[in-house]
């Protein structure tokens, strides 16, 4: 992934904010005690965060507020698409696992997207957390944080949400399907 200006220019700032602030209030059960004019704020006062949701919008996230870290005093913006991100798809979970693949490469891995993006992926904590305020990945799955004991061995996580319950599998972390993409959290 190339080296890319990390600023908005105008007019996709004022895009950005007004769809975000568009689908704050259209989901407002995602952030029951969190008022716009705060979120705003934070956003204003934190500007290099606006290329990270600029990028995760783009990719197809639809991030919205879900959340609040009391400790840090930070709002916590997640990938809430009811599908896996399209953008974030076919990729293989790290560059080890890119890297080990013989043949049929994907062009990227979600951890180094994550990075670039300036996200982080979710944990199998923070993606069940999110499926409780509505009904994602039912056609998609999502590859999560994976401990570094299971990734030692080769292995990476990956969730979904199937008969009304999320489901946590694994998978050789060089694997990538057209329906495994990655969601991801920016804290601001």
């Amino acid at each position: 992934m190339e080296n890319v200006k990390r600023e908005l220019l105008i007019g996709q700032r004022e895009v950005l904010l007004e769809t975000l602030k568009a689908r704050f209030e259209k989901n407002g059960n995602r952030h029951q005690d969190f008022a716009w004019d705060r979120v705003l704020a934070r956003l204003e006062s934190n500007p290099e965060k606006l290329y990270s949701l600029y990028e995760m919008e783009m990719t197809g996230g639809e991030p919205d507020v879900a959340g609040f870290e009391s400790s840090s005093g930070m709002y916590l913006f997640y990938d809430c698409s009811a599908e896996s991100p399209n953008g974030r798809r076919s990729v293989c979970y790290d560059r080890e696992g890119l890297e080990s693949r013989k043949e049929h490469r994907p062009e990227h891995n979600a951890i180094d997207m994550a990075a670039f993006m300036g996200i982080e992926l979710l944990s199998e904590e923070q993606y069940r957390g999110l499926q409780k305020l509505g009904k994602f990945d039912l056609k998609t799955s999502s590859w999560v944080k994976t401990p570094s004991a299971i990734r030692k061995l080769g292995g990476a996580l990956f969730c979904d949400r199937r008969y009304d319950t999320v489901f946590v599998y694994h998978n050789g972390a060089e694997s990538y399907y057209a329906s495994r993409g990655f969601r991801g959290l920016l804290r601001v």
